[in-house]
């Protein structure tokens, strides 16, 4: 083996001194004219800075670490650049002229500059090195005998064959060179394929590029159907693929976006406009609301059937912006969570539960995981109630499970662990097939569905059947072990990961997962961690104008004694700053939402706090969970700790990390109320000013003890919804496996 290195090490070297003397002994013997040797050192310069592009200039570019590739590269780099050189001065046949020669000469150049920059910005991979300077050297001898440089440009990959389209214009311009590379940018960028396709709407691969762009997005494509009389809308109505010719019919029927779930199936047969029509109607008065949301639920079973092995089939109107998935979300909102949540107040329950009555039990399993992050509490428990009756006096819920494909089954027990039905739901099945559900809840987790990691941890942190929680902890390390065996590195990650958080949610084990898995403490917060520059502790409250936030506002002013703190109103935000310590709270006030100047009053506090250099480690929700993707879009990033009025949900969770990545996040399954929000605060509050570092297991068993003597049941209940951070499970899961992936 060392033989095999030092040989190796001897030809790197041989290599490199030979380039280096090559470019010196071709100078001198050669006797270039002094007219040219400019362009020659431009060349030599470039090859520099091209073996500076891995960090090291010794005559060595490695871009991997295969050793073989590394070489071909290496090779590619420091002889196929001199080769052409030499070529260009010899050859006086092809090219005769002394600007003839700097031309070609600069086109070797300029080559090799195009590469540096590209793969500096990452958009070409180094390794194509070699073929981008077979290429340019095949069109260089192309184009001095006088012939067409599109073979080349065919046979390259799209950023190959873009540098050298650019580098080349001359050759390129009196060939069709630019339509061959659109073709490869469409196929490269399916995307972009509608805004851009027009200037080649006569090329013979037009049509089959619309095709392409149809089935990539149905709903961008709707729309540029629309316009007929466009290059594009022209290019649409006249193609004869199936799929685009019925995207082009639905451009001309009303409501065509309502159509768009059931796009595979007006395809396949199964369905047809009229039969939908019957369900959309107008759109207004004669839509059937119940009837469309129904034939939306039966649909999404029968693509699950088709997206599950051994099909693994996904339609193309399943996911994006108005597919089925999207539009079975924002229907089972509209027409059914909202209007129970709505009437949460509502003691009687024929009324508050009046919109869910046509529902049957597989309407309502996915009205449940569809609402996910928008259905209350008190909905969600009265829902799962409605959802058992229907199904007859003994029940068998792995019968709902088998009737629903098993589709979303994740989430559905991760919601039931959430709200302390899952006991209920495993025990209405056999208990092996409560078992088997168990197993498949924790089984076949990769990077592929890191969402369902996040519900498994989400899901042990809410059960409380100790038998339960040791079965999952058992199927976790089972399949760490199947894991390693196959060596699946992520899969090995996902479970090594849930079993270290499964063991420290139990103080008894005595395990600290921050230490184990590299993320900041998780009990803890330290004051000076809390702290800025300046050191403030800076906190940011976001209040909306609705009902709610004009209720809670004057309670939550008031909370701030003139003992303890310095307030200053504003126009449109309050100040308030501790009288002794650090800590300054800054809360937009809940102006007329309606006028939308709630909105203008948080742009203006963000903008001030920015201004001031103030950036708040604090962050708090207090609204509705629709209100809550405009406070992420707000929060001003690397947040310590983020307070929030409703219940967190992967999606939430992960938008929220990725804008504050070390953030210990509060949530709630209920939205946030007024009774607990306030008492947080002023718990963290005193404890900041008083310089003192918040324990979380402190914190929450004060207030548990002082919520428990509250006479209001309502507010007792509220608080038992509220997650600590330390029990956000989920957060701790998603910080720590983006810490493992960044070490890997």
């Amino acid at each position: 083996m060392k033989n095999c290195f030092f040989v190796l090490f001897i030809c790197v070297c041989f290599q490199a001194s030979a380039y280096s003397e090559g470019l010196k002994t071709f100078s001198d013997t050669n006797n270039i004219p002094i007219a040219r040797v400019n362009n020659h050192d431009n060349i030599r310069r470039e090859l520099i800075k091209c073996d500076k592009l891995d960090g090291r200039e010794d005559g060595i570019l490695r871009v991997g670490s295969n050793e073989n590739i590394n070489n071909q590269v290496t090779d590619a780099l420091f002889r196929k650049p001199n080769e052409l050189r030499y070529w260009i001065e010899k050859n006086d046949v092809l090219i005769t002229t002394n600007n003839d020669k700097i031309r070609y000469l600069r086109y070797v150049a300029n080559v090799l500059t195009a590469f540096r920059i590209k793969a500096l910005k990452r958009i070409i991979s180094p390794t194509e090195l070699p073929a981008l300077l077979s290429s340019a050297e095949k069109i260089m001898k192309a184009m001095a005998e006088g012939q067409s440089i599109l073979p080349f440009i065919k046979a390259s990959s799209y950023q190959v064959a873009k540098i050298n389209t650019d580098i080349f214009a001359e050759g390129a311009a009196r060939y069709p060179a630019n339509a061959i590379l659109y073709q490869k940018y469409a196929r490269f960028n399916p995307d972009k394929i509608l805004k851009t396709i027009g200037p080649f709407s006569s090329e013979p691969y037009a049509d089959s590029l619309i095709a392409v762009a149809a089935r990539l997005n149905p709903v961008q494509f709707y729309s540029y159907a629309q316009s007929e009389n466009s290059t594009v809308g022209k290019l649409i109505h006249r193609n004869t693929d199936k799929m685009v010719s019925q995207v082009a019919t639905l451009s001309r029927t009303e409501n065509a976006l309502l159509y768009f779930p059931f796009l595979d199936d007006l395809l396949s047969g199964r369905q047809t406009i009229d039969s939908i029509k019957k369900l959309v109607g107008d759109g207004d008065k004669t839509y059937d609301s119940v009837g469309y949301y129904k034939l939306l639920v039966k649909t999404a079973i029968a693509y699950s059937r088709r997206m599950a092995a051994p099909l693994k089939d996904t339609p193309t109107a399943y996911l994006g912006a108005n597919g089925l998935s999207n539009t079975l979300y924002t229907k089972a909102k509209a027409h059914f969570i909202t209007p129970i949540n709505n009437l949460h107040d509502e003691s009687n329950l024929a009324i508050r539960m009046k919109a869910i009555q046509p529902l049957n039990a597989t309407d309502l399993y996915f009205m449940l995981v569809m609402g996910e992050n928008d259905i209350y509490t008190s909905s969600y428990k009265h829902s799962f109630n409605r959802m058992l009756q229907l199904m007859g006096s003994k029940p068998r819920t792995d019968s709902l499970l088998l009737s629903v494909n098993f589709d979303h089954f994740r989430k559905f027990i991760k919601m039931a662990a959430n709200y302390n039905k899952l006991d209920t739901f495993l025990k209405l099945m056999p208990p092996l097939r409560s078992e088997l559900v168990m197993r498949g809840f924790v089984a076949n987790l990769d990077y592929n569905n890191l969402e369902d990691a996040v519900d498994v941890a989400d899901a042990y942190s809410s059960i409380t059947d100790k038998n339960l929680l040791q079965s999952m902890m058992e199927n976790v390390m089972q399949n760490e072990n199947r894991a390693i065996a196959q060596n699946n590195k992520s899969s090995r990650i996902i479970y090594g990961l849930l079993k270290t958080i499964f063991l420290s949610a139990d103080e008894k084990n005595n395990i600290d997962v921050a230490a184990q898995t590299g993320i900041p403490p998780i009990y803890d917060v330290a004051n000076k961690y809390m702290q800025d520059e300046k050191g403030n502790i800076v906190e940011q409250v976001f209040f909306y104008g609705d009902k709610d936030g004009k209720l809670f506002y004057p309670s939550f002013r008031n909370s701030f004694s003139d003992k303890d703190w310095k307030v200053t109103e504003k126009k449109e935000w309050m100040e308030a700053v501790s009288v002794k310590g650090n800590v300054m709270v800054f809360a937009n006030k809940p102006l007329d939402n309606d006028a939308n100047l709630d909105d203008s009053a948080q742009v203006h506090l963000g903008a001030y706090l920015e201004e001031q250099n103030l950036k708040p480690s604090v962050v708090v929700h207090r609204g509705h969970s629709y209100w809550l993707e405009r406070t992420m879009s707000r929060m001003p990033g690397d947040a310590k700790i983020v307070l929030l009025g409703s219940c967190g949900g992967y999606q939430n969770l992960s938008k929220i990390l990725e804008i504050n990545p070390d953030a210990h996040i509060i949530s709630t399954k209920e939205i946030g109320t007024g009774d607990i929000n306030r008492p947080i605060l002023t718990y963290m509050n005193d404890v900041f000013a008083d310089g003192s570092d918040l324990n979380w297991r402190k914190m929450w068993a004060g207030l548990t003890k002082t919520f428990s003597a509250d006479q209001s049941k309502a507010v007792r209940d509220s608080w038992d919804d509220y997650v600590p951070p330390y029990k956000n499970l989920g957060a701790i899961f998603l910080k720590a496996y983006t810490k493992k992936m960044e070490a890997e």
